[in-house]
């Protein structure tokens, strides 16, 4: 009998992403989204691509009555994979209330079901940002974790804590902890990708959406920091090998290879690449001049961060495979779909 997997989040970008990877892989999958960042329409391209559609569950996660009445009509429930949050820097230094009320209340509703559940297995996506700006890259899991830079920060680090905490007194408890540098890309079909609404806050969708004409050019926060060109680096992961790593990780929980009932691993591709080289490389894979301008630094960016990937590499034996070209090249593909799909 296969394994149901409760993916919160899951018509998100990464969750929807993860979902057509555990369908494929034979896991039947209950979708939590209360649709406040994502779309319906996201459904139909996960059955598009799997041929199967997951049961779809339109919960907020806040509402602590509907979550429990949520795993009493899914008691069966194996795992929970859980991505549902809000997930923007600059969003949460305007807005921190929203933050810690969306990434943290929902977070311990969830555990507070799993906590009478015989066996619950857990993975929380996480996020590189819990380093801040680390000593020493690239970045291992045991680097230290830093006063956040941002609430969005912050509600990662404290929501790693309250899993690890409850890790320690719930012997039937046995999680992983994700921290995932910066995911971009779309499925190869272009039938599911990233899909802001509203202004993009992440970069990738910023890029494609201004060299389609939607927006008039691209800011680049600051060309002053201490890295070969000025601008800031990251360590940029495929969607689609992010995806494949949480099939992975919840392999390792069902099978009960872990060596303790918490782990973290950082996911990335160990490599960072500065804004201009991301801007270089979509300009070559597109063939499109984007027009972008210098602007001032933005609160919350750190100069440069990327993994050491050696744990998820050894442990996990997972290793991304997808280039940044590779990425940007799926991401761009996602964007002329979605134009063609509104003319």
């Amino acid at each position: 009998m296969s394994k149901k997997i409760l993916v919160t989040g899951g018509l998100g970008f990464i969750g929807s992403h993860t979902v057509v990877a555990l369908q494929e892989k034979g896991f039947e999958v209950v979708i939590i989204d209360n649709l406040s960042n994502s779309s319906l329409d996201v459904l139909g391209g996960i059955t598009r691509i799997t041929k199967s559609s997951p049961e779809f569950e339109n919960v907020d996660l806040r509402d602590k009555s509907a979550v429990k009445m949520f795993f009493e009509k899914y008691s069966e429930i194996d795992a929970v994979i859980h991505f549902a949050a809000s997930k923007a820097v600059g969003e949460s230094v305007e807005n921190p209330l929203l933050y810690y009320e969306n990434n943290l209340s929902t977070l311990i509703y969830l555990l507070q079901q799993l906590k009478v559940k015989e066996n619950a297995k857990f993975i929380f996506s996480s996020s590189c940002t819990v380093y801040g700006q680390a000593d020493e890259l690239p970045i291992t899991e045991s680097a230290p974790v830093k006063k956040a830079e941002s609430p969005y920060g912050n509600t990662k680090q404290i929501g790693e804590e309250i899993i690890q905490d409850n890790c320690k007194v719930l012997k039937n408890l046995n999680a992983i902890s994700l921290r995932y540098f910066n995911p971009i890309g779309a499925h190869p079909t272009a039938y599911i990708g990233e899909l802001p609404i509203g202004t993009p806050q992440n970069l990738i969708p910023y890029i494609t959406q201004t060299a389609v004409g939607k927006r008039e050019e691209l800011s680049v926060f600051g060309k002053d920091y201490p890295t070969p060109d000025g601008t800031c680096i990251r360590d940029y992961i495929h969607v689609m090998d992010l995806a494949r790593a949480h099939v992975v990780a919840l392999e390792r929980l069902i099978d009960e290879e872990q060596t303790s009932n918490y782990e973290v691993f950082n996911l990335g591709t160990g490599t960072g690449n500065s804004v201009l080289e991301v801007i270089n490389s979509f300009e070559k894979v597109s063939g499109v001049d984007l027009p972008y301008k210098i602007v001032g630094r933005r609160e919350g960016d750190i100069t440069a961060a990327y993994a050491d990937t050696t744990k998820a590499n050894e442990v996990l034996k997972w290793k991304a495979e997808k280039s940044l070209d590779d990425a940007l090249e799926s991401a761009w593909k996602w964007q002329k779909a979605l134009e063609e799909k509104d003319e």
